[in-house]
């Protein structure tokens, strides 16, 4: 097959074009199609499906199929498709991130928000990271990532769809399985923490302590905190259909109009 034939496989992240789980994706990719690496040049995290619309982005050419971009996870994403690459992509993989992807969390996400951004554009996508801390495994989310994309380029997802893929932080053998799961919901135990600078002025750090989470049985955080892959199937639609005809119980009208 030759290189035009192949499929083309984008990769992104939010933890910088260095991490190492970004290098660890593609070279678990590359066995499938073209691999091109478009990332951020610094670490983005937790920077979201933020687009940058103030100053002009700067794309640097590193090495063969591999760029850096001075903008945001979707920016990435955007200027790839629409500017770097020689073709449309088949397949658009995000990670692998360092530290889980899970529940309310998807929202903050620079690596969810590039396989957002890629479904958006109407390409399959799909986000993979690596739940824990201390030194990353990556072994194990390379492995299933390969296995998720070749399924992915064979059948295609729904309409609308992406995948969000956590896995625990241990070697192949230590996995019981992989769960299609639903979004797990955090309790929140977010800090701010106040400070004074050296010219008397306050400034606050952002941080959080100990992540808990509601245990219900079939969440992305129940199955990773079980030794279980997440395969949770997320939905670009976020509109609340149940909540419709209440809404369209208020009556709500301007002016003594009709409501609709």
């Amino acid at each position: 097959m030759g290189r035009e034939e192949r499929p083309l496989i984008l990769v992104c992240n939010d933890d910088g074009i260095g991490s190492a789980g970004l290098k660890a994706l593609a070279e678990s990719l590359s066995p499938l199609g073209e691999v091109v690496v478009v990332a951020p040049d610094r670490e983005r995290s937790a920077a979201g499906h933020s687009l940058t619309l103030s100053r002009p982005l700067r794309a640097v050419h590193l090495d063969e199929g591999w760029y850096s971009v001075d903008g945001t996870p979707t920016d990435c994403i955007t200027l790839a498709v629409m500017g770097l690459l020689p073709r449309r992509p088949h397949l658009v993989a995000a990670g692998i991130n360092h530290g889980s992807n899970m529940g309310d969390d998807v929202t903050y996400s620079g690596t969810v928000s590039s396989a957002i951004e890629a479904t958006l554009q109407g390409i399959p996508a799909f986000a993979v990271s690596v739940a824990g801390d201390g030194e990353f495994n990556f072994q194990t989310a390379a492995r299933i990532a390969r296995r998720l994309a070749a399924e992915v380029l064979r059948r295609g997802l729904p309409r609308d769809t992406l995948l969000n893929v956590n896995v625990p932080n241990l070697p192949p053998e230590a996995i019981r399985g992989v769960a299609v799961t639903r979004q797990g919901r955090r309790v929140y135990s977010e800090t701010v923490v106040r400070k004074i600078d050296p010219r008397g002025k306050a400034y606050y750090w952002i941080g959080g302590t100990d992540t808990n989470w509601e245990r219900v049985g079939d969440t992305d955080y129940d199955a990773v905190s079980s030794g279980w892959i997440s395969l949770t199937p997320l939905h670009l639609d976020l509109t609340n259909h149940g909540a419709i005809e209440e809404l369209q119980s208020w009556g709500l009208s301007l002016n003594g109009g009709p409501s609709v």
